[in-house]
């Protein structure tokens, strides 16, 4: 109906005629109009007067001239459809169930009383399940088991890497007979032939490995979330509690035993850091928590096997702030590429593999959504690059290149997500894009790593992400370029732009405290940690304590 209706209403024209008289003259304006009449009728009027010299005096008689005639054509035009209509739907021309069928469903569509509710998902349900339980006292059973899952998976891959190592000295020692007889016995070809081999052979038992680890992990995830939800209907129970309580008690003993045992083999690296409390805000000030650490990023990740107390409430309080408003997260600087294969990046992944994620989708799998989202947005920048004027073409054509060889690609400062449940101390993961840029000593604030930070920062504040790990010199490791000068160079350039978005946040979020961890290299000198703990307090404001001491 809607296609007709502006069908014939196209074609309409007619014929506006306004009487007047001038002096002693009797004038008649006729204006051809097209309906339904699109533009304003004030600026249709408007023109109507300028352009045909009509008398200021006739100003208002005009406009109401116009605007009822305009208004009664459309309705008379309206009439006529709505006959036809009608007429079309009497003769058998229109299917009276389909016209029914789409009425009914746009009249639901845009109606809040009639739309169906949303059907609540599995995966909202054991949310909901999950967080009532691990803020009540089955919380203790929960983090066991998931413990235990841990250790399997842990020796699984210890397995792995055990298996892959020997394949891997049994075939070097193949390849140096090999290569002891080249030229003998053996040609260069037959070289290249072994060498085939073992790829193949380690390919082999590097992807049964693998489909094994995920067949192991899904059973895990399927197991953790089917018990949970029937402890959770047990607990609602009031006749099982006291069995269940007798349940929560006796698995802490046990693995506690095995957690005491295996203390003795695993001892922590001491971290070095220091905090602070500052205020920041023109009027309203707002208090941050400010952390200088100095520690490997992945040690926020990774879960200790045979930890001691302080590591498993750790555990505990990254479990209780899964599903609330504040949560973790982590800066991770990778290169342009998304995926898992070299680097930090297949660092991160062997971490995040070690431990089942009983809540979010593995990190393979989140990977290659960003894989899909970013190759969508590429497609869509191309297409808009191409409608844009030549002279603005040619200012993006430095910063696209990159891009127009892989579209798949991301750009420098430019990131993505990961969500994660079974980290150590960390909710979400901020895969920040950088290159070899951020290892020269001549950025500025308007670098592409500088101003992801800030547009990391305005996630947080909108995802209440209360917790931020920064890496502060904008590298994982040091290098010989990284001199004392150019490290506090470094560190009072990042320090005064986070400074700067901190005081952003409190447009962004009404000024909510939060806690900033800024992170150096473990192989940072303690020296040049120190004098990075003394710029902190100059650039920001720090709270300073008052002593008040009494007169005798």
């Amino acid at each position: 109906m809607k296609k007709n209706k502006a069908k014939a209403s196209s074609n309409t024209e007619k014929e506006f005629v306004f009487e007047f008289r001038a002096g002693k003259h009797n004038c008649v304006l006729k204006v051809p109009l097209q309906f339904p009449v699109q533009e304003n009728i004030s600026d249709l009027h408007g023109r109507l007067m300028l352009l045909h010299k009509i008398p200021c005096y006739l100003e208002s008689e005009l406009k109401n001239s116009l605007s009822s005639f305009v208004e009664k054509e459309t309705i008379l035009d309206y009439d006529r459809e709505a006959e036809l209509a009608l007429q079309r739907l009497t003769t058998g021309d229109v299917d009276v169930n389909k016209l029914t069928s789409a009425w009914t469903r746009s009249y639901v569509e845009t109606t809040l009383e009639h739309a169906r509710p949303e059907e609540p998902s599995w995966d909202e349900d054991f949310a909901n399940v999950y967080h009532e339980l691990i803020h009540s006292p089955a919380s203790d059973t929960l983090l066991n088991l998931e413990h235990n899952y841990f250790v399997s998976i842990s020796e699984l891959i210890s397995e792995r890497d055990m298996e892959i190592k020997k394949l891997q000295e049994r075939q070097a020692a193949e390849m140096d007979k090999v290569m002891h007889e080249l030229g003998n016995t053996l040609s260069d070809q037959d070289v290249n032939a072994v060498a085939s081999q073992h790829f193949d052979a380690q390919q082999v038992l590097e992807n049964r490995w693998a489909s094994e680890l995920k067949q192991v992990t899904g059973i895990q995830k399927h197991e953790y979330q089917e018990w949970v939800v029937k402890l959770h209907q047990d607990l609602q129970k009031s006749n099982n509690s006291s069995k269940i309580n007798e349940e929560i008690k006796v698995q802490p003993s046990q693995l506690s035993e095995a957690a005491d045992s295996g203390a003795r083999m695993f001892e922590e690296q001491p971290q070095l850091e220091e905090s602070f409390t500052i205020h920041l805000g023109a009027q309203l000030k707002t208090m941050h928590n400010l952390r200088l650490v100095r520690a490997d990023v992945l040690d926020f990740c990774k879960h200790r096997r045979h930890g001691s107390s302080g590591v498993k409430l750790r555990r505990l309080q990254t479990a209780l702030s899964l599903y609330s408003f504040s949560l973790c997260g982590l800066v991770l600087l990778v290169d342009n590429r998304v995926n898992s294969y070299s680097g930090i990046k297949r660092d991160f992944a062997t971490v995040a593999k070690e431990c089942t994620d009983f809540h979010f989708p593995c990190l393979e799998e989140q990977l290659e959504e960003v894989q899909q989202v970013v190759l969508y947005a590429r497609a869509q920048r191309s297409s808009k690059h191409k409608d844009q004027p030549e002279t603005q073409k040619n200012g993006g054509d430095d910063k696209s290149k990159n891009v127009e060889r892989n579209p798949s690609n991301i750009l420098p400062g430019e990131f993505y997500i990961t969500r994660h449940s079974n980290l150590s101390e960390v909710h979400a993961v901020f895969h920040l894009c950088v290159d070899d840029n951020v290892r020269s000593g001549n950025i500025t604030a308007r670098d592409p790593a500088i101003m992801g930070l800030r547009n990391i920062l305005k996630v947080c504040c909108t995802h209440d992400i209360t917790t931020v790990t920064i890496p502060l010199l904008l590298v994982h490791d040091m290098s010989e370029e990284m001199t004392i000068p150019w490290c506090l160079k470094r560190a009072e350039l990042v320090f005064k732009c986070v400074k700067g978005f901190m005081m952003e946040m409190a447009s962004w979020d009404g000024g909510v405290s939060r806690t900033v961890q800024f992170l150096v290299p473990k192989t940072i000198s303690e020296e040049m940690f120190y004098q990075l703990s003394n710029m902190l307090p100059q650039i920001f404001r720090v709270s300073s304590t008052l002593t008040l001491t009494s007169k005798h």
